[in-house]
């Protein structure tokens, strides 16, 4: 994680089929407004565009999240920037999960 601002959590449940588009709920539990949100599968050297189909998720704001990049992987490399410009990275397995929730 980088600049340590954000604790990134995950809720655990039961794993869709893969190749299938990962659908999540992203909860920002902070106090940072979020205005992008890259993926890419944690082989990948590259960020994906912003995912966000807003122009930001402010504290306490909830969305659903979609990732249908067609590939056959759930593990991610997640980027988180805020309004300020600072980052959080963190590594996730996507099919694992429907929450994922970013706190202080």
């Amino acid at each position: 994680m980088r600049n340590g601002f954000l604790c990134l959590l995950a809720t655990l449940t039961a794993s869709p089929v893969l190749a299938e588009d990962l659908v999540f709920t992203l909860v920002n539990d902070s106090s940072y407004t979020i205005v992008e949100m890259n993926v890419s599968a944690v082989d990948e050297e590259l960020w994906g565009e912003n995912i966000l189909n807003v122009d930001e998720v402010t504290p306490g704001m909830s969305g659903e999240v979609t990732i249908a990049d067609g590939l056959d992987v759930c593990d991610y490399d997640l980027r988180f920037v805020t309004d300020d410009g600072t980052e959080a990275t963190q590594e996730q397995n996507l099919c694992e999960i429907n929450t994922f929730t970013i706190n202080d």
